[in-house]
């Protein structure tokens, strides 16, 4: 072999090991106070906590964290990349530079313990809900009919009375076209 076709070969062979030899390896750790709430990141479920996984893409995940006595918690985390991961650095780290860049996050939660409420507080508050709404529909002015071609139909409160509704007498417009309830009955 001669010394420019060995030397040709020996450049090859460098250039596929430093082309082969970079990489960036995420990684995302999620503990919980107290331990062993069910995680599920952008609506997946990963695991009970402490859990760790890998990651591909930067941005926003939904964490929703869930455990059975305690507030289920949902946050929007951010994971911002780190300086070698914008353009043009994300190339050479990830193609050039032999060795492995690590990028490893850790994310803490504190879970709340659920509130009981006693179920004469419950039943209180919907009597105290029951009585406004009797009052409030018994101040609302009846609901107008609006036919079909008519400008714009008033605001029609949404507990107020319906107007009577059949084939031959459509309700209010939506979009140009009149709208016709759904026989009572099902499938």
């Amino acid at each position: 072999m001669t010394r420019s076709r060995r030397l040709a070969v020996s450049l090859a062979l460098a250039l596929v090991c430093l082309c082969g030899s970079g990489c960036v390896r995420r990684r995302l750790t999620i503990r919980t106070n107290p331990p062993g709430a069910l995680v599920f990141v952008d609506d997946y479920e990963i695991g009970t906590t402490p859990i760790s996984t890998n990651f591909t893409y930067y941005g926003q995940r939904k964490i929703r964290l869930v455990k059975d006595g305690y507030e289920t918690k949902t946050v929007l985390q951010p994971l911002p990349p780190p300086w070698y991961q914008f353009f043009p650095f994300d190339f050479v780290t990830e193609n050039l530079i032999p060795g492995e860049f690590r990028d490893h996050r850790t994310l803490t939660y504190n879970l709340q313990p659920q509130v009981v409420v006693p179920t004469e507080a419950v039943l209180e508050r919907a009597e105290q809900l029951r009585r406004g709404m009797h009052q409030a529909t018994a101040t609302t002015p009846p609901a107008v009919r609006v036919q079909p071609g008519t400008a714009t139909p008033p605001p029609v409160a949404p507990w107020g009375p319906r107007p009577p509704t059949g084939p031959t007498s459509p309700m209010p417009e939506i979009g140009g076209q009149p709208v016709y309830p759904l026989p009572p009955g099902g499938p």
